[in-house]
């Protein structure tokens, strides 16, 4: 932990997905043979079911997926692109694969929309609209920031589309920003209303920090401005997939690392500041503030074009085992969508990430439970236990399968323990986590917990957001059974209906 000062710690640089983002870094995949990208086949009653395929949140049909990329809201669709290979089940290829929703739970995969060129593979970056045509593609362009990678370096890219989203056009004069040796990626690109032009914020890897540029035209740009913090304890990580927002008189930044998350491997922290157009500046707080203490939510970034809303979505794995987690013939999920908001605890700035209301349109009623759970696909366990003594909490399923959750009354704390009783662990030996620990960041003599259950995840938040912890876990079947001990506590269930 750390204290930024005005003084020392952040140092603000005046100016005139991703290379593979693995602890060790994994083989260089051969050069693909190029193919016409394949059209997604459509759902039927009977797909989407193999062991462990999530019901309740997106994956592709097939093929490799990580960051969410390019996220954009038009015309009532989410826009969901993200790192994909369409060629296979494990890292390589990198390309932006495409899905769409009007409600944020029901997914159409869409034919792959950017292929590797040229320049290299098709890393992460980010899309907005063009409302007045300032790139000169035409008013409302969907315009598509990416980095470039390959074994010369990493660059900065743009293509744009007319026909909202479906095809795409490579501008012209790719890079717009040329490599260099910081390696930097991920761009996400904003409206600065106030300095009246598009801010891109860019990834500086593992040279650390977040370089912010500028363009009224987004095809030439000018750098800001560089934000650095020293991190102690954590001398050797990737920055990677910033986000830079606005809550009222208040900006927040966000940041994934790897390795050096809260725990092991991938991690998201926010840094809470101020941001005048050229350069972010932190808060005096101690630093890293983490978005989520489990193990499985990276690489989230938001929608654009959402107006006031700030609706994220992660990458739900982790790098120290991504290539190892026991799915096929697909392989990652996305996290539940999240809208984030700031707020206060303890007299200091807190990002909350609450699941979007939109979960209502696949909720069944509100149930009370006792110790069966009755459901098929997926559901959400709703619990609100008095903080005069400790509890535990367990899942389990007729297996003997147990995901077990502590709470600490006194220490206000919630610790769940990810080991081999949870389900199938020995794929990776850095799985299996014995305990993982969050603040529950609560006042009151009670705390509410939602538990959102799936095939192979259990999203833990408190009922507004203000904790949030993420896991993978692999049992042979739905964890059905609730036991609780300690506190006097009340729980109801309900229903989560499959998307496919």
């Amino acid at each position: 932990m750390m204290m930024v000062t005005a003084a020392m710690a952040v140092t603000i640089i005046g100016c005139s997905g991703d290379d593979p983002k693995q602890t060790p870094t994994p083989p260089t995949p051969p050069t693909p043979t190029p193919q016409e990208p394949e059209t997604p086949p459509t759902p039927t009653a009977d797909s989407y079911k193999e062991l462990y395929r999530p019901q309740i949140h997106f994956t592709p049909a097939k093929n490799w997926m990580n960051d969410p990329n390019g996220m954009v809201y038009v015309d009532g669709t989410y826009h969901l692109f993200y790192q994909y290979n369409p060629q296979g089940n494990v890292w390589g290829n990198m390309s932006w694969g495409h899905a769409t929703s009007t409600d944020l739970f029901h997914w159409k995969e869409q034919t792959v929309a950017l292929t590797r060129d040229e320049l290299g593979d098709i890393f992460s970056g980010s899309a907005v609209i063009d409302k007045d045509n300032t790139a000169g593609f035409g008013a409302g362009a969907m315009v598509a920031f990416y980095t470039s990678a390959s074994d010369a370096g990493q660059q900065q890219s743009m293509a744009y589309s007319t026909d909202g989203g479906k095809t795409f056009t490579r501008y012209v004069a790719n890079p717009v920003i040329k490599n260099n040796d910081d390696r930097q990626r991920d761009p996400k690109v904003f409206w600065h209303a106030d300095s009246k032009q598009w801010i891109m914020s860019l990834a500086k890897g593992w040279s650390k920090g977040i370089e912010f540029f500028g363009s009224t035209d987004m095809k030439t740009w000018s750098k800001l401005s560089t934000f650095i913090v020293e991190l102690p304890g954590r001398p050797n990580l990737q920055w990677e997939c910033p986000d830079l927002l606005q809550f009222g008189d208040k900006w927040v930044l966000l940041v994934s690392v790897n390795p050096g998350g809260p725990i092991l491997g991938s991690g998201m922290m926010y840094f809470v500041g101020d941001f005048d157009g050229k350069e972010f500046k932190a808060d005096a707080l101690d630093y890293p503030l983490w978005l989520d203490y489990g193990m499985d939510n990276y690489a989230g970034v938001t929608w654009s074009n959402t107006a006031d809303r700030k609706i994220m979505i992660g990458w739900m794995n982790n790098w120290s085992y991504a290539g190892d987690v026991p799915c096929s013939p697909w392989r990652s999920a996305m996290t539940l969508p999240r809208e984030l908001k700031l707020t206060a605890f303890n007299g200091k700035p807190l990002l909350c990430c609450p699941v979007v209301n939109e979960i209502d349109k696949i909720a069944g009623t509100w149930q009370n439970v006792g110790t069966t759970i009755d459901a098929k696909d997926a559901y959400q366990l709703r619990l609100t236990l008095q903080l005069d003594k400790n509890s535990t909490i367990t899942l389990s399923n007729s297996q003997d399968e147990k995901y077990v959750i502590d709470i600490n009354a006194n220490a206000r704390t919630l610790t769940a323990h990810r080991t081999a009783a949870t389900g199938k662990t020995s794929f990776n030996g850095s799985f299996s986590i014995p305990s993982m620990q969050a603040p529950l960041n609560i006042e009151g003599e009670t705390v509410t917990i939602d538990m959102f259950v799936d095939q192979s995840s259990v999203e833990i938040l408190t009922k507004d957001g203000t904790m949030s912890m993420t896991n993978l876990v692999f049992p042979q079947s739905l964890y059905n059974s609730l036991t609780i001990i300690g506190a006097t506590y009340e729980a109801q269930i309900r229903t989560l209906n499959r998307i496919w």
